[in-house]
């Protein structure tokens, strides 16, 4: 466990995820800093995601880089030119972020690089850990198109960690704050059959699990960061409910949810995917919120 003081540059950083992090990061004591794409910024460190790091050598004083940009995979439809935006800014932009690690003189010591459980595709009950096969979908190819290019940097001496990232579940963005509305509404309610799993972790805990591999040399390769609690849809809407105290009595039937969202629907929604935090698990860390109900009263207090 490396409990030095580290900084820690941040792709991603004004994003939900990174704002977080970079919160956590500062609490434990560590200098977080932005990789940006504003020249403007005067703390920051320029990029662009095409090219990479408009000045490498920026590099010499960061100990972990810390890689979550990426096009958002649910900001619509998945058009052929949507789907070329999610797979470019994710597989081509973590290759110029390495490249501009391999000429920075002196390399940070870890890069950990998000990716997602959406890596494992469509598995039904079948319970995966980090050792599982790589599914056949479109975010199953990204997914392991991305981690290939992460992994280069072990080439270079680094050590790399690849964090498979669940259905994150905060207000503040992704698939949580979507739902709230209807649910507030009262028109929430079960999507397709139900019974597909979804691997969800909250906000508080995925940070908190970033952070543990940044500070774990131990902790190296795939890391799921998901709960250990992972549920059916059916399940995961009811647990909603109870939380914001309403009923979930109007579900989304499957071919309807194909018909506005299309292949997104399949890959986002439908897919049944029961991943485990085996190797967080075996490492040693702890989860806050593990639980759902109480994970979603935390995350929207």
């Amino acid at each position: 466990m490396t409990r030095a003081k580290q900084t820690v540059a941040i792709t991603g950083a004004s994003g939900m995820v990174g704002t977080a992090l970079a919160a956590v990061l500062r609490e434990a004591g560590h200098s977080p800093v932005s990789i940006t794409r504003k020249a403007s910024s005067a703390d920051g460190i320029v990029w662009d995601p095409a090219s990479g790091l408009k000045d490498p050598s920026r590099l010499a004083t960061v100990d972990t880089v810390v890689h979550l940009a990426g096009e958002n995979i649910a900001a619509g439809r998945w058009t052929a030119a949507l789907k070329d935006r999610i797979r470019r800014s994710r597989v081509e932009g973590t290759r110029s972020l390495v490249k501009s690690i391999a000429v920075a003189g002196q390399r940070p010591k870890t890069l950990v690089c998000a990716s997602a459980t959406g890596y494992y595709g469509e598995r039904g009950d079948t319970v995966l850990d980090e050792s599982a096969a790589a599914g056949k979908s479109f975010l199953a190819d990204v997914c392991r198109e991305w981690e290939h290019e992460a992994q280069a940097a072990t080439e270079l001496g680094l050590r790399v960690v690849n964090v498979r990232i669940g259905v994150v579940l905060s207000p503040k963005g992704g698939a949580l704050a979507k739902m709230l509305l209807p649910f507030k509404l009262g028109a929430g309610g079960v999507i397709g059959s139900g019974k597909q799993y979804w691997s969800w972790i909250g906000l508080h805990d995925l940070v908190r699990s970033i952070a543990f591999c940044i500070e774990n040399d131990a902790v190296s390769g795939p890391v799921n960061a998901v709960s250990p609690n992972a549920m059916t849809n059916r399940d995961f809407t009811k647990g909603v409910g109870r939380a914001l105290h309403r009923p979930t009595l109007f579900p989304l039937p499957a071919f309807m949810a194909k018909l506005v969202l299309g292949e997104m629907a399949d890959e986002l929604l439908l897919s049944s995917t029961r991943v485990t935090p085996k190797k967080l698990q075996d490492y040693g860390f702890q989860f806050d919120y593990p639980e759902l109900v109480a994970c979603l009263q935390h995350e929207l207090s």
